[in-house]
């Protein structure tokens, strides 16, 4: 099972990024699918998550209404479509087999995001 990400980079306060999570040797259909991040210095959180049954999503209090996780089951691909960044958002983003981080049995390796005017 792999899973790799991509979208990441720099952006200026109030920019909007989108994050791809591209899985490899399994469908994305199996599994619930969480985005996580981790900023310098700070655990990592759950950030979106996106549910196999029924495609219900949860996200954290502070990125409700900014984010939005979706899936594309014909390019077996996650996103997070990230608007209103502001400084608070830069972190390490990584994509999982889960939406609760103890129970992913995979992990991509991440992609930074920088905001920064």
């Amino acid at each position: 099972v792999q899973l790799a990400e991509s979208g990441g980079g720099p952006v200026q306060p109030g920019g909007s990024l989108r994050l791809s999570c591209l899985a490899n040797r399994f469908a994305l259909d199996n599994y619930d699918m969480g985005w996580f991040r981790q900023a310098p210095g700070k655990g990592r959180v759950g950030v979106a998550c996106i549910r196999k049954e029924d495609g219900s999503t949860w996200y954290l209090d502070s990125v409700k209404d900014r984010f939005t996780i979706s899936r594309d089951k014909t390019k077996n691909t996650v996103y997070l479509q990230m608007n209103s960044l502001t400084p608070a958002d830069p972190a390490v983003y990584q994509c999982a087999t889960d939406c609760r981080q103890g129970w992913a049995d995979s992990w991509g390796r991440g992609t930074q995001v920088t905001v920064s005017s």
